[in-house]
């Protein structure tokens, strides 16, 4: 028994050493990842090439009634904030497009209504989803980036986290050979400062919806993302996913994220737990707190809210609902003959 327990964990070594021989480095998995954004983003572009006009009728405090002529394919919610004023440029995070959650940054192809979100609104609840979705994309990318280039990273489908649960998190993969590593403090200080960067660089989250060949193809070098491209293909109204590219980085995101990282504004990497083992090796669970830039603590708020985020956080299942049992046949008498 322990020579073929032996056995089989040298052939799981050797099939991860002979797989990652064959991994193109890191950089050059974004960079073909980027171009395959970048080549697509144009070829959508491209099915506009002339200048269209649609109407724009503005909702929201002050702007009822406002009305912006745009160019259809190319005018995006930004564009229309840039036509009113700079605090709508400067806070608004997310839109809402004839009631239904929109990036800043995706084009708008019909006339619409058009409402900005901010974090201050009576209801900031799909602001703050995207938010807490934003945050744990920034996390994913740190990770993915964090390592040397010997060692392969997994980003795996995240469970989407209420902002309720007190941190956002970001499931990923290492290297086998970094099984043994327990983070330090300094580690996740290290991270936290390499999302401080990325927030200080306020690069726009840049949407593009694509059909699953296309996504197929940016992950060609990741299992765990096909797989995931396939799933929420199957999950889509339309049959397509929705990427976002952020500087270099290109990440798969399952609901909208809001317009750039400078929103994000103080941001910690609290906690990095192992979960077990799963079809890719050992996977463990990085946490996260932020609060967005016009929502600043007091330092020992934010020391509570640390504190908590600190604790692994709860996933909750969906429970399978049970169909209820069927009832007795009724006596032959009351059947139809």
């Amino acid at each position: 028994m322990a020579a073929r327990t032996s056995c089989r964990h040298f052939q799981r070594r050797f099939a991860s050493s002979a797989a990652a021989a064959l991994r193109p480095a890191p950089a050059e998995v974004w960079q073909q990842r980027s171009a395959v954004f970048s080549r697509e983003q144009a070829r959508q572009r491209a099915l506009y090439p002339r200048v269209e006009k649609i109407e724009v009728s503005m909702e929201g405090p002050g702007l009822d009634g406002s009305l912006l002529v745009m160019n259809r394919g190319t005018s995006t919610p930004l564009s229309c904030a840039r036509h009113l004023t700079e605090h709508h440029v400067t806070n608004s995070a997310l839109a809402l497009v004839d009631g239904e959650p929109w990036p800043l940054h995706k084009a708008l192809t019909h006339s619409c209504s058009l409402r900005l979100l901010t974090f201050r609104d009576a209801d900031p609840t799909l602001v703050n989803q995207a938010f807490w979705r934003s945050c744990a994309a920034l996390l994913g990318q740190v990770l993915e980036t964090a390592f040397k280039d010997e060692f392969w990273v997994e980003l795996l489908d995240s469970p989407e986290l209420p902002v309720t649960s007190g941190a956002f998190c970001c499931d990923v993969a290492l290297d086998p050979q970094l099984d043994s590593w327990s983070p330090s403090e300094e580690s996740l200080r290290s991270l936290t400062r390499a999302a401080q960067q990325l927030i200080h660089q306020d690069l726009p989250w840049e949407p593009l919806e694509v059909s699953p060949s296309v996504a197929l193809e940016v992950f060609s070098h990741s299992r765990s993302k096909k797989e995931e491209v396939e799933r929420k293909a199957s999950q889509s109204s339309g049959g397509t996913v929705t990427l976002y590219r952020c500087g270099g980085h290109v990440l798969l995101s399952g609901g909208p994220l809001v317009a750039r990282t400078g929103l994000c504004s103080q941001y910690e990497v609290t906690a990095l737990y192992e979960c077990g083992r799963g079809p890719w090796g050992l996977q463990r669970r990085a946490q996260g707190l932020s609060l967005p830039l016009q929502l600043q603590a007091h330092h020992t708020v934010w020391r509570k809210l640390r504190e908590r985020a600190q604790k692994p956080v709860r996933v909750t299942e969906p429970e399978e609902v049970t169909p209820p049992s069927s009832p007795p046949p009724p006596p032959s008498s009351e059947l139809n003959p």
